[in-house]
């Protein structure tokens, strides 16, 4: 194996010549370095998630250590490691499932455990998971500086073994795997290799979108123009970031995704993913916001004196939607394509004096036990001082008379049924 060192980036191009034929990557060059990607790798190569999802992968890696084309899985729960491993015992190459689901979990060991290996993926049976946990504490225990790399043998077409030693990188986006082969690669590419931001980076560019159910929640700053109007723009920043400061908190603690947009809002996604109660995320995230923001504004009335109130309108929504990732100039962000952003932002306009609407199709995905913990409901005629019909829903059309300014603006979600979410109901003291 070529083991020169991360630095020699050199030396690769001198010796270029010397390198066995299979082992030399596609390199481009320009005019004053030569350089490589992850995309030159010509051997098994992916990222694996924190879900331990396949996040990113190469053709080798699907030929030789899956079987099957993981890009063409759109459902990132599909593209499970595990379950592609258990997937794989069925093939011709049987004898190396194991080896391999034993390698990964020393690798990932330290997010793993008997409770966790039950829940990988929605559908897991009992045979599987308990499968899963013989291996699990049936391995050996390694220290960092061991899992670093690991020695394993796969199957080639032509009934063809070929050993590899696993190369691993963790980092807090997911763990990069490449299988280095016994006759080594070129040190360029080592030294590619060497550089761990180059390589997150390079990855993050090209993580596969995958079609996941999730909650989004879309919230804006009520009359900003105005209160930017009634301030000077240092004191507008100033509010402006004092308010993502104190909200900041509570989209960390319901384990919110920072979405790109179009616009002054904020976006967030909540991840149906194992573990995690993404609809009740959502939900609670959007009670607690609004209470920081009624902190928040009291604080801002008592500095300036002044009578305004600082609202944010949020809409809610869930569905199922293609998540990825987006490269804007340096930045790689997050977000989502579909119906569900768009009527969580109209929602969001729909909304007024720090309104949370959503729609009946979250509200009705809610277990009846977490229903039972919310007031929900709407005003006749969409005014506060008519009756609240609690449980209930109105089509936005049914909400907004046709002779309202606004009335046009919703036309493409006139039908849709929404409630206010009011407050959460505190328990009975018995």
């Amino acid at each position: 194996m070529n083991d020169t060192p991360a630095g020699s980036a050199g030396a690769g191009a001198d010796n270029a010549d010397s390198a066995p034929q299979q082992a030399r990557p596609y390199t481009r060059s320009t005019d004053r370095e030569l350089r490589v990607t992850i995309c030159d790798i010509t051997s098994p190569a992916y990222l694996v998630g924190p879900n331990y999802e396949i996040e990113w992968i190469n053709r080798q890696a699907e030929d030789f250590v899956f079987g099957k084309k993981v890009q063409s899985l759109v459902e990132s729960e599909s593209r499970n490691i595990f379950r592609l491993f258990l997937d794989r015992r069925k093939s011709e190459q049987a004898d190396e499932w194991m080896d391999l689901t034993s390698l990964h979990m020393t690798v990932l060991q330290k997010g793993l455990s008997d409770a966790r290996l039950s829940r990988l993926y929605s559908s897991i049976s009992l045979q599987e998971a308990a499968l899963l946990r013989d291996i699990f504490n049936s391995r050996v225990m390694m220290t960092p500086q061991q899992v670093y790399r690991l020695p394993v043998t796969i199957s080639l077409p032509g009934n063809v073994r070929k050993n590899y030693l696993v190369h691993t990188m963790t980092f807090r986006e997911g763990t990069f795997f490449v299988y280095l082969p016994d006759e080594g690669i070129g040190s360029d590419l080592m030294a590619m290799l060497g550089q761990r931001e180059r390589v997150i980076g390079e990855l993050l560019k090209r993580r596969m979108p995958s079609l996941l159910s999730m909650c989004v929640l879309f919230a804006d700053l009520q009359d900003s123009m105005r209160i930017s109007a009634e301030l000077l723009p240092g004191q507008y920043f100033e509010l402006i970031n004092g308010l993502w400061e104190v909200s900041g908190p509570v989209f960390e603690k319901f384990k919110g995704v920072y979405g790109k947009h179009v616009g002054d809002g904020v976006l967030y996604y909540f991840l149906d993913r194992p573990g995690d109660d993404y609809i009740n995320n959502c939900v609670n995230c959007a009670l607690d916001l609004r209470d920081v923001m009624f902190e928040f504004s009291e604080k801002w009335k008592e500095r300036k004196g002044w009578d305004n109130d600082l609202f944010l309108n949020t809409g809610i929504n869930e569905g199922q939607e293609f998540f990825g990732t987006i490269r804007s100039a340096d930045n790689i962000e997050f977000t989502a394509l579909g119906d569900t952003i768009n009527t969580a932002a109209r929602l969001s306009q729909f909304a007024k004096n720090g309104q949370i609407w959503t729609t009946k199709n979250l509200v009705s995905k809610l277990s009846r036990e977490d229903r039972n913990k919310l007031r929900f409901g709407v005003h006749r005629d969409n005014n506060p001082a008519n009756r609240f019909v609690r449980d209930s829903f109105a089509r936005v059309a049914d909400l907004i008379p046709e002779e309202n300014r606004r009335y046009h603006s919703y036309c493409t979600i006139a039908g849709l049924p929404i409630t206010e979410i009011k407050e959460r109901v505190k328990p009975v003291q018995e």
